[in-house]
């Protein structure tokens, strides 16, 4: 059996093929990177993120050959709105990251409302006061998913699955149906919503790509790579360390709390399947490898992201500096959009390798006040964390995340295992996996790699304390 996958992160689209028991077979990637078009703007063009995956889908087919089904993930939270008739966006795309609903969202907070601006209610609602202030047109409002599902039927399907609704603020705490009271405030008509399907399940007929295969799969990319990770378990967490941190923890049942825990985490759907919803916790680091663009991209000490664990490794230790990663402010476990990144501790001795070792044990540390925080909402303890992203081939940070952690560090075979994810997805719709145990099964991880030596984790809360509210004011605000 061979499966198609269509990634869309924030800033690449990945087309490739799976075959059950050789992974990855064929892969092509197109850089697609969001528009800043002021201090706070994240856009996108949604016609050119469809013109890019059908190119990348038609080139992949081309050189793999059929495939049985298509597997869909993408970045979440995001808000595309377009006309039903002519199937043309009405606006830009307004990419997760986005803040230009903060003040909307702080009126609404106001009014007993409680949205942030990363997901994608205020967003979509920006779009339609923009497009259709009198809500009189027909169109069509949707997550990344709905955009490429509707894209690769000819506009037959306008659907999305409960990982990718579930970051839209638009649904009920249980996700069992949409949030009136939201839809109300936002002036959100029902009928421009998507219908939401399983995760997994034949949803229609790619008819845009040759052989028009059914697409069986959508997941939300974090949910995504918890799945290719063969995280399906209660207890099964992994961290996807990309431009920011993702942790995502498998549960038992829905938390007990509707938005957020008291450990700065929240609940996510990890899986839609046969109607019922799957449950996890997701926590987030705001900056994981910008620290490491940072370092080169700005202070120029070191000239790509791999060459961060060269450096590092010159030096057995920090010398007793410390970083902490806060560029973009602190998220779990205490949201403080006015921290700031810190270096302490600097002296006339320290160099290059001390500051770049710094830079990546700070993210270790953070991540490991990711853990922390899963196991205090969750109630689960997590034995083994396994990692994906850019980072996990770092093997100086791997190792430091070990330490940080207390825990053994399983490393994915793929970098991207949201392709993996996906790939399950479908594959589980037409049985090429039995079940969740068997994709468990698959799990092999490219290094194991265990605790060398022991963090002192209260000087780093001491450390983390310094950098936190330094802008009082944005300290102060809450979603």
């Amino acid at each position: 059996m061979n499966l198609l996958v269509i990634d869309v992160g924030t800033s690449s689209i990945r087309a490739a093929i799976v075959r059950p028991g050789a992974g990855v077979t064929v892969s092509r990637h197109h850089p697609l990177l969001p528009d800043s078009p002021a201090p706070g703007l994240v856009e996108f063009d949604a016609r050119a993120m469809a013109e890019a995956v059908l190119d990348l889908g038609r080139a992949v087919l081309a050189e793999g050959g059929p495939v049985d089904a298509v597997g869909i993930t993408n970045q979440r939270a995001s808000a595309v709105v377009w006309d039903r008739a002519t199937g043309e966006p009405v606006g830009p795309g307004i990419g997760w990251q986005d803040l230009r609903t903060v003040i909307d969202c702080l009126t609404l907070g106001a009014q007993g409302v409680r949205l942030a601006p990363n997901l994608t209610a205020t967003k979509a609602a920006h779009l339609l006061d923009l497009a259709d202030p009198d809500r009189s047109r027909d169109l069509c409002i949707g997550t990344v998913d709905s955009w490429l599902v509707w894209t690769l039927t000819g506009g037959a399907r306008h659907v999305t699955d409960p990982t990718n609704v579930g970051l839209t603020g638009l649904r009920t705490a249980d996700q069992l149906e949409w949030d009136q009271r939201v839809l109300d405030a936002l002036r959100i008509p029902t009928a421009a919503l998507p219908e939401v399907v399983d995760s997994s399940g034949v949803i229609g007929e790619a008819t845009a790509l040759p052989g028009a295969p059914p697409i069986a799969g959508i997941l939300g990319d974090q949910q995504a790579s918890l799945l290719g990770q063969g995280c399906v378990a209660p207890g099964d967490a992994k961290i996807t360390f990309g431009t920011g941190g993702m942790l995502d923890l498998c549960l038992s049942e829905r938390p007990t709390f509707a938005t957020q825990g008291s450990g700065g985490t929240f609940p996510i759907v990890t899986r839609g399947l046969g109607g019922q919803r799957r449950w996890g916790l997701e926590a987030v680091m705001l900056a994981a490898g910008t620290n490491v663009e940072w370092l080169r991209d700005d202070l120029g000490i070191i000239a790509d992201a791999a060459e961060s664990h060269a450096v590092a490794a010159a030096c057995a230790d920090t010398d007793g500096v410390a970083y902490v990663p806060a560029l973009l402010g602190l998220g779990t476990p205490t949201w403080d959009y006015g921290a700031r990144g810190a270096l302490l501790g600097i002296t006339r001795g320290t160099g290059r390798p001390q500051i770049v070792r710094a830079v990546l044990e700070g993210v270790a540390n953070r991540a490991a006040d990711l853990v922390e925080a899963a196991e205090a909402d969750g109630g689960l303890a997590i034995p083994t964390l396994r990692i994906d992203g850019g980072m996990s081939d770092n093997p100086t940070f791997v190792q430091a995340l070990a330490n940080a952690t207390g825990r053994s560090v399983e490393v994915s075979p793929e970098r991207e295992s949201t392709t993996l994810g996906a790939a399950y997805a479908a594959g589980l719709a037409l049985g090429a996996w039995a079940d969740e145990a068997e994709i468990a099964g698959t799990w092999t991880p490219r290094a194991v790699v265990e605790p060398a030596a022991e963090v002192d984790r209260e000087r780093w809360a001491d450390t983390l304390r310094r950098a936190e509210r330094w802008h009082p004011e944005l300290s102060a605000i809450s979603f």
